[in-house]
C-alpha cells in the first residue's frame, strides 16, 4: 500500500513550517557615517544551520514528487551543517538518515548530526562519499538527497506570500522562508549591500533572484574563502573552473563551481583570506560579545570592505551580513585584520593588511 496523500501534505506542512524568521542583530557604528551593519542570524534556527532552509525546502521537494515516503531511508554524503539539518528533517518526519561522512571526521560533528537523530557511516577516501552515499541509497531503497543538486532548484525565490506585504495584516507574520524577504520586511527597506557566503550557493541565489524579481537597489555580495573555486570562476566567467582543494572555512567555499552558485545574480564576489576571517570574528566578540563561527567571519571581513568603500563613495544605508553556523574557524593568527577593523571604527579608514 503506498504513502498516503494525507502523511505526504502533512510532511510537508511540517518541514515548512519549521523554518524560523531570524533575527536581525546590529553591530553598532558611528552614528555619523550613516550607515549600519547586521548579522542575520541563521544560527538561529532549529537546527543552527545555515544550511536549514535549503533542507526543509529540498524535504518539501522530494516529498512532493514521491522520492521520499513513509519508510524512506535518506542518505547524504557530507559530515557539514547540511547533515545536521538532513537529520533533523528526518526526524521531523519520522523517517530513517544516515550522513557518509569521510573516514577522518571529527567526533564532535559526528555527535551533532546523531544529536539530531541521524546515523553516521564512514568512509574512505573523503572524495568517494558521494558515490557510496549513492550506492547505499540504492541497495537499501533509500533516497539520495544530493543537497548541491537540489540547491539549483528548491528554493523559494520569488517569495511571494513573503511578509513584506503582510505585515500588519494579522494574516501570516512567518514570512515564506526566504532571506532577502526576511531582510527587507524586518529593516522596513532595501539595504544598500546582502553579504552572504557559497557553500552549495543555494543562499546567494535565493537572495539575488529575489532582489531582481522585486526590483530592489539591494545589491547582494558574496565571500568567498581561499582555496575555493567561486571567485576565480565568477572573476573569468568559467562555470567548469575548479582548485582541487577544500576550504578551510566550514559550510562555505568550493574546490569547484556548484550547480547551485547563480553567478549572474551575484553582483560581487569578495575573495577573504582566511585569516582575515579569524581576524574578523575575534574583533567580533571584543567589540560587540558575538561568537560565531569562520563563515561568518568570512562574510563579516567582507562587509567592512563594502562599508569602507561606501564611506568614500559618499553612500549612507545598511549592510547585512548572514551569520552562520558556530563552527570552528581555522587555528590562524588574525591580529592584523582585527587590529585594522578597530583602527577602522576609530578613524573611518580601512587600511587592508
Amino acid at each position: 500500500m503506498g504513502t498516503s496523500r494525507r502523511w505526504v501534505a502533512e510532511a510537508i506542512a511540517r518541514v515548512e513550517r519549521d523554518v524560523a524568521v531570524t533575527p536581525l542583530r546590529e553591530v553598532g557604528l558611528p552614528r555619523e557615517w550613516g550607515v549600519r551593519l547586521h548579522l542575520k542570524d541563521e544560527s538561529a534556527q532549529p537546527s543552527g544551520s545555515v544550511k536549514h532552509r535549503l533542507l526543509s525546502a529540498a524535504y518539501a521537494d522530494a516529498l512532493a514528487t514521491g522520492r521520499i515516503t513513509e519508510g524512506t531511508t535518506v542518505v547524504m554524503a557530507t559530515a557539514g551543517p547540511a547533515a545536521v539539518a538532513g537529520a533533523y528533517f528526518a526526524r521531523s518526519i519520522g523517517v530513517e538518515f544516515v550522513a557518509v561522512v569521510p573516514g577522518s571526521t571529527k567526533a564532535e560533528k559526528v555527535a551533532a548530526i546523531e544529536a539530531m537523530g541521524g546515523r553516521c557511516r564512514p568512509h574512505h577516501p573523503p572524495a568517494a562519499i558521494y558515490q557510496e552515499a549513492q550506492r547505499l541509497a540504492a541497495d537499501s531503497g533509500g533516497f539520495y538527497l544530493d543537497h548541491f543538486a537540489a540547491a539549483a532548484h528548491v528554493m523559494d525565490w520569488r517569495a511571494r506570500d513573503a511578509f513584506p506585504e503582510r505585515r500588519g495584516t494579522g494574516t501570516d507574520d512567518r514570512g515564506s522562508g526566504n532571506i532577502g524577504a526576511e531582510v527587507v520586511a524586518q529593516l522596513g527597506r532595501a539595504p544598500e549591500w546582502i553579504v552572504a557566503g557559497a557553500g552549495t550557493g543555494a543562499t546567494s541565489g535565493a537572495i539575488g533572484r529575489f532582489l531582481r524579481y522585486r526590483g530592489y537597489k539591494t545589491r547582494l555580495a558574496v565571500a568567498d574563502p581561499e582555496n575555493s573555486a567561486y571567485f576565480p570562476g565568477w572573476a573569468s566567467g568559467a562555470p567548469d573552473y575548479g582548485t582541487g582543494m577544500p576550504s578551510r572555512i566550514e559550510g562555505i567555499g568550493r574546490p569547484r563551481m556548484e550547480p547551485g552558485f547563480l553567478a549572474s545574480a551575484i553582483d560581487l564576489v569578495v575573495p577573504v583570506p582566511d585569516a582575515a576571517a579569524v581576524g574578523a570574528l575575534a574583533h567580533l566578540r571584543s567589540f560587540a560579545g558575538i561568537r560565531a563561527g569562520g563563515s561568518t567571519g568570512t562574510c563579516l571581513w567582507a562587509a567592512w570592505r563594502l562599508i569602507d568603500r561606501m564611506l568614500v563613495e559618499g553612500r549612507q544605508g545598511d549592510v547585512v551580513a548572514v551569520m552562520g553556523d558556530a563552527g570552528a574557524a581555522p587555528d590562524l593568527d588574525g591580529t592584523a585584520y582585527a587590529e585594522a577593523i578597530a583602527r577602522f571604527l576609530a578613524t573611518g579608514r580601512l587600511d587592508v593588511p
